[in-house]
């Protein structure tokens, strides 16, 4: 669609007396391959293409998508949405439309839609036959791949107007094993926005072998006792704890609800001093990185937290206005259909400058986890359960037994505030962050944190 033709369009939805009128139009060609028991199961690809319409008037907000992208359809939409606003009486027009400079190029060298079926599917192949030869426990092996290249054209009343190619890609393996009675999973993933390049940095191989060594490792494993505890959470843990237990509390649309717990707490200590919180999608090939946001601002890095004290929080256009706040680059969509929302990107705790060696050493006794599965949170209060995909006690300042059946439960700014030492290590996670219904691509990570007085829940006894 002509940059005249979008003019026409949000022109349309101003008629009325809106205060704010955008367009996201988009088009995604996309491949998913399910595997299990050695043979595909399904194979999915298809083009999806629309256009959404938001409309902003005073307080009220509407939205109208259609999957007819062309004029006369956008502006019977554009005169639909902007209805919200018939009780306004200044009518506003069009700014002159900008390309704002983003910060990062997507660096993409392998191009997902130019590479063979066959090739994909190899990749599976690969995956589930070194998992299966890992042991003869391994009694079955789930793996799925993915990619989007998603094209999308933002534009609104303010004058912004961004064209952007987005490309990501994905593949997760699940292992189950079993032996004498005992049934365990293991579950291991790679993704970022790049192409098929991801597999030289982190084979199919290595994620077969991951996922049933953890599955495995899980069989022989004890009860995990219970009890209030030293629990120092490893680089390679991911990012849950900043996510789930920190991260959505940050995010400006639950601030504003009141349904945060670092609401109101801006320049206050929330946390260890030895504790940073970064936002940043601008981090090259990351699954949650992206050049623009869904509603066309610029990437960017935004601290968070400093040295235990709440700088910011993340907004959109529509939280950002209503509290005269800084854009930050995170209104996000699922798709054409959804109006944006606050969301994360590549959310992570700075690294420290103490030594995994050290950390591990002070601690008499604890829980080390060394991979977090899923879990829960309640924004308004910060309190959480996380489950403990992989874990191992800590005794004597020495990692020994494996246990299994661990749940972590805390209070987030609590927990944060009790962090004693910060790893100078560094890992990640991707992941597929779900709010309002939506889904989005995101990233987290963390250093080796040593947190006191989490409350460890298992099926072992206490200590």
């Amino acid at each position: 669609m002509q940059k005249t033709e979008l003019k026409e369009i949000l022109n349309a939805a101003l008629a009325h007396g809106a205060d704010f009128a955008e367009i996201f139009m988009e088009q995604k060609e996309s491949t998913s391959i399910s595997f299990e028991d050695g043979k595909i199961e399904k194979i999915n690809t298809g083009i999806d293409q629309g256009m959404g319409i938001r409309v902003i008037a005073g307080e009220s907000t509407s939205y109208v998508h259609s999957n007819d992208i062309s004029l006369e359809n956008g502006l019977k939409m554009a005169s639909l949405a902007g209805q919200v606003a018939k009780e306004h009486s200044h009518v506003h027009t069009v700014q002159e439309f900008q390309m704002p400079g983003a910060c990062i190029p997507q660096e993409v060298k392998m191009r997902p839609e130019e590479v063979l079926f066959d090739k994909k599917i190899e990749l599976l192949r690969v995956a589930d036959k070194e998992a299966r030869e890992l042991d003869e426990a391994i009694r079955q092996v789930s793996l799925g791949y993915s990619d989007v290249v998603q094209n999308v054209t933002i534009a609104n009343s303010l004058g912004t107007c961004v064209e952007d190619e987005r490309i990501r890609i994905r593949m997760a393996c699940n292992s189950i094993a079993q032996r004498d009675g005992q049934i365990q999973t293991g579950f291991a993933s790679a993704g970022g926005t790049c192409g098929f390049e991801l597999f030289e940095e982190k084979s199919a191989s290595e994620l077969g072998h991951e996922s049933a060594q953890r599955a495995v490792t899980l069989l022989s494993a004890e009860p995990c006792p219970t009890g209030r505890m030293t629990v120092v959470m490893g680089s390679e843990a991911g990012g849950t704890m900043v996510h789930e237990a920190c991260g959505h509390g940050l995010e400006g649309d639950l601030v504003q609800k009141g349904l945060s717990a670092y609401a109101g707490k801006l320049g206050q200590q929330v946390a260890s001093e030895k504790i940073t919180v970064v936002d940043d999608a601008t981090i090259p090939g990351k699954y949650g990185s992206y050049r623009y946001d869904d509603e066309g601002t610029p990437a960017q890095k935004t601290v968070l937290i400093e040295n235990g004290v709440l700088k910011q929080y993340m907004n959109d256009y529509y939280t950002a206005k209503h509290t005269d706040a800084v854009l930050t680059g995170n209104g996000r969509r699922e798709s054409y259909k959804e109006k944006p929302v606050t969301r994360m990107s590549n959310t992570y705790i700075a690294p420290g400058h103490d030594k995994v060696e050290d950390i591990i050493a002070s601690t008499d006794y604890g829980l080390y986890v060394k991979r977090m599965g899923g879990g829960q949170v309640n924004t308004l209060n910060g309190d959480y359960v996380f489950d403990v995909a992989e874990g191992y006690l800590i005794e004597n300042g020495r990692i020994t037994r494996a246990v299994r059946g661990a749940t972590l439960a805390g209070n987030g700014p609590e927990s944060l505030c009790n962090v004693e030492m910060v790893g100078d290590d560094f890992g990640y996670a991707i992941g597929t962050c779900g709010k309002n219904g939506q889904s989005a691509p995101v990233a987290d990570a963390q250093p080796t944190l040593k947190i006191q007085g989490l409350t460890v829940g298992g099926t072992g006894s206490a200590k």
